[in-house]
């Protein structure tokens, strides 16, 4: 074993005893001479940064504790890898997880030799029939070896025409609240109207062309931002802000962002630290401990926390304050008076605004039949709808036959067009813009609006926020209204907020809860969830947002065989641009209606006065899914509120009905 001088000439420095100890320990453990031990120190000084580097007796043990866990973490690896002789399975090695499910694929930077990719280990056990992968949501992912064209039997696609239960309601708000009876005529006059609350033009920045710099300012300026909330609504002095990176055993009051100490790690209780801005705690990290405090956490959430750093290593949280709310959006009696009358028809009555909500995919996928969107629209014509949603995916990036780009068995047999030589727009227009035509030459007064999203294989933007995809060249007829993602648009009096990026299934991952002592545990996830979005201020407030490698994998290509070696179909995930995530934020007002489509289970709740809706998927991998209705009443004026004249809430959650239903 080494000896105290020979760390000393490694170190080119006296240790302290301690220190030297804790060394003689290491390379003892490890195995490891002086010299190595050395160089890992350096690796682990760089990984973590100099400036926040002490030669210390607890540096050196997190020291050895993040050697110890790689050490476990390649253990394992080793464990779980059948070793072959195949050639074919050493080819082109990747850096690899060493965890049961191969979730940290990517993620774990350590130094041990060549691992094989999860590709690689799967050609390796020559597994004829895998079998689906589960993951913390109970959704499976397919692999990619193309053994399998056709699904096991037990997950057989079930026909849409044989579906069960279709038309049943899973979730409603005011359900005591009629819906609206179709007339027995299309309305004469297009019942609503439009207004885009956010500047579309911006949304049509260049991608990829994102400085560091710039992405630091943005990230910067949001703590500032939030500083400035909370002391105004608060009351609070100057002086009752700090740096909880400093030591001190004066309390103070502050505000940061959320996020891991680890670069790669996942959230918990016990690595939860807080980031300052450059204004005020130099842009330090410090961690944060909860005594008896409750909590509701992810990376990137903006907080504001009373408490003390006594011993300088970590900052003792007394207190969360609550964050400010925006006011609920208003309109003036004149202008409601004006929106009741387009509802009003000619017999005096005024019925109920029609809503239907869908968020893609909207075919399964086994196949481009896209017949849950076709009985969608379907009950749209039927039912005389006024609005139609729909949001993103439409052709599907990670479906399996969009990815191989084989539509020659999909397409219509009456398509004017060769199946080899069909274009992604070519195979829209036949797919999904011909039904909507067909759908506005029988409703010429419905209004259509359509909501990109990152996995639509039609959209050039390719980076969130988005900017919509041409509508010319895609032969939507004019009742269709292409929006951005995300977008805040008031139909009529009534703003919607909607966003096609899945930002409650990345933040249920990453949330970290704990009730205070005392309180009762707060087991409605969802709505913790959501309420997260509208007390953040922002459609996407996670960063940074979940590896693509962590996120559920994309069906396979039926047929498809990878080379040897080859990399993975991946998830697109949500490719933020960070100098445009201020697209995203709600600058004046919360929106009235909040629609944040998700994998996870459907939903419709009443969220801080704010009518929240996950109408779910439309179509699920291999059956049908779910879609939302809504019937909106119109916003009576009393004469106290005529009187005054002044802007007035719109309390949409009491006067609409909401229906999550089984398409």
């Amino acid at each position: 074993m080494a000896n105290t001088q020979e760390f000393n000439n490694a170190f080119s420095t006296e240790l302290p005893a301690d220190v030297a100890t804790e060394f003689q320990h290491i390379a003892r453990l490890l195995d490891l001479d002086a010299q190595e031990v050395f160089f890992k120190w350096e690796s682990y000084v760089m990984k973590m940064g100099v400036q926040n580097i002490k030669l210390d007796t607890k540096t050196v043990r997190d020291f050895k504790k993040d050697l110890q866990d790689a050490l476990e973490r390649e253990s394992r690896a080793k464990g779980h890898v059948v070793h072959t002789t195949a050639k074919k399975a050493a080819a082109t090695p990747r850096g690899g997880g060493g965890d049961v499910f191969g979730m940290l694929d990517g993620m774990v930077s350590a130094t041990p030799g060549p691992r094989m990719s999860s590709m690689a280990k799967r050609k390796a056990n020559n597994f004829d029939t895998p079998v689906p992968k589960s993951n913390k949501n109970g959704l499976t992912s397919s692999p990619a070896d193309g053994k399998t064209p056709a699904p096991p039997r037990e997950l057989q696609a079930v026909a849409f025409e044989d579906r069960q239960n279709a038309g049943q309601v899973m979730e409603s708000i005011n359900g005591h609240l009629p819906t609206a009876s179709a007339p027995s005529e299309a309305p004469a006059e297009v019942r609503v109207k439009l207004k885009a609350n956010v500047e579309i033009p911006k949304f049509g920045y260049k991608t990829m062309a994102m400085k560091l710099s710039e992405a630091s300012e943005i990230l910067d300026d949001r703590i500032d931002s939030f500083i400035d909330l909370v002391q105004g609504h608060h009351k609070l002095a100057d002086g009752a802000f700090g740096n909880p990176a400093a030591q001190s055993t004066a309390e103070v009051v502050a505000v940061g962002r959320i996020a891991c100490d680890q670069p790669n790690g996942k959230l918990n209780a016990a690595s939860v630290v807080l980031e300052t801005s450059r204004r005020m705690g130099a842009g330090l990290r410090v961690p944060l401990k909860f005594e008896g405090i409750g909590y509701d956490l992810f990376p990137g959430k903006m907080v504001a926390l009373r408490g003390t750093n006594v011993s300088g290593e970590y900052f003792s949280v007394a207190e969360v304050l609550t964050m400010p709310q925006l006011p609920v959006p208003a309109s003036t009696p004149m202008e409601l008076d004006i929106y009741n009358d387009r509802l009003t028809g000619p017999d005096g009555d005024a019925r109920p605004l029609s809503m239907l909500l869908a968020s893609g995919p909207y075919t399964t996928d086994t196949d481009l039949s896209f017949a849950p969107l076709y009985e969608l629209l379907r009950k749209a014509a039927d039912q005389k709808t006024d609005v139609l949603i729909l949001a993103g995916p439409f052709l599907d990036l990670e479906h399996p036959v969009i990815a191989s780009g084989d539509f020659e068995d999909y397409l219509p047999s009456d398509a004017k067009i060769e199946p080899d030589r069909a274009t992604l727009n070519d195979v829209f227009q036949l797919l999904i813009s011909q039904p909507l035509r067909n759908l506005a030459q029988a409703n010429p007064n419905i209004t259509i609006i359509m909501v990109p999203s990152m996995r639509d294989a039609i959209s050039k933007h390719v980076s969130w926020p988005q900017d919509r995809f041409a509508k010319g060249t895609l032969g939507l007829p004019k009742q269709v209204q292409v929006v951005t993602d995300p977008i805040l648009l008031s139909i009529n009096e009534i703003m919607f907020g909607i966003s096609t990026q899945d930002v409650l299934s990345e933040l249920r991952r990453e949330n970290v809860y704990q009730a205070a002592k005392g309180q009762a545990f707060n087991d409605d996830m969802l709505a913790r969830l959501t309420s997260a979005v509208i007390e953040q201020r922002h459609f996407f407030p996670l960063f940074p947002p979940q590896a693509r490698e962590s996120l559920p994998k994309p069906t396979a290509i039926p047929g498809e065989v990878p080379e040897a070696g080859g990399e993975e179909r991946m998830p697109v995930g949500a490719s933020l641009d960070l100098a445009y995530l201020k697209l995203g934020e709600w600058l004046n007002v919360k929106p009235d209606v909040l629609v944040l489509p998700s994998v996870l289970n459907p939903f419709a709740k009443v969220v801080e006065g704010v009518t929240c809706i996950n109408p779910g998927t439309l179509s699920k991998k291999r059956g049908a899914g779910t879609f939302a209705a809504l019937n909106v009443q119109a916003r009576a004026v009393s004469d106290e509120e005529r009187e005054t004249g002044d802007a007035v809430g719109h309390n949409v959650f009491e006067r609409a009905r909401v229906d999550v239903v089984k398409i």
